[in-house]
């Protein structure tokens, strides 16, 4: 007899930066008020926040589990919009050159999670191939790497955001890569290959420090 099985994970991922002279008052909002509104809708398992570490601009990254992604298409999910508190709208319209991804978990390697994270975006197919697949789960095997995690964009539920500089670009039908681990060395270096490996250039790589989590 047959046993049903869980829907993969889905994940909304919030990558942004914002005006430097509010970042006070934009990183009490989300750890005070918006990380804890967010993981209150039924379904969302965790949220996540980090702190780029290379240099590079769109320095912060939110990154929030859910049970499926049928919790994005949920009337909780869609209710959460129309409930903004003012501190809510004053540091939407702070934040720029977002970028925002509903996805939904296609392959995973390894288990828990790192304090450091090497990020990349690539084409669906080519982190699909089963050679690419094969490497991966070798790197989360690798000294200092926690595990690889790969999310397929929706791009109907990833809808744009009103941001300081008008609406977000549109997400692209793409995958994004996660590689956790506990040395930033390790998951970049794995992350540069498995980058290149997808036919992704890898200086595209980005990596990040873990702020803090919260669970549901």
């Amino acid at each position: 007899m047959s046993h049903p099985t869980s829907a993969p994970a889905g994940q909304l991922c919030i990558w942004t930066d914002t005006d430097p002279h509010t970042e006070a008052d934009f990183n009490a909002w989300y750890d005070r008020e918006h990380m804890q509104e967010r993981v209150a809708i039924p379904g969302f398992r965790h949220a996540r926040r980090f702190l780029a570490n290379d240099g590079s601009a769109r320095r912060y990254l939110a990154l929030y589990v859910t049970a499926s992604l049928d919790v994005f298409r949920s009337d909780a999910y869609r209710q959460a919009f129309t409930l903004q508190t003012d501190w809510s709208m004053r540091n939407f319209a702070r934040m720029s050159d977002t970028q925002r991804r509903v996805g939904e978990l296609a392959f995973e390697a390894g288990a828990g999670e790192g304090g450091h994270a090497a990020i990349f975006v690539a084409p669906p197919h080519s982190v699909a191939a089963m050679a690419w697949r094969n490497e991966a789960q070798a790197a989360a095997q690798t000294p200092g790497i926690h595990a690889v995690r790969v999310f397929v964009t929706d791009a109907a539920l990833s809808a744009p955001l009103a941001t300081r500089d008008g609406a977000a670009a549109e997400a692209p039908q793409d995958a994004l890569v996660i590689v956790e681990g506990s040395s930033n060395a390790a998951a970049r270096s794995a992350a540069d290959r498995l980058a290149m490996l997808a036919s992704d250039a890898a200086a595209s790589v980005r990596t990040f420090d873990m702020l803090w989590r919260l669970a549901a």
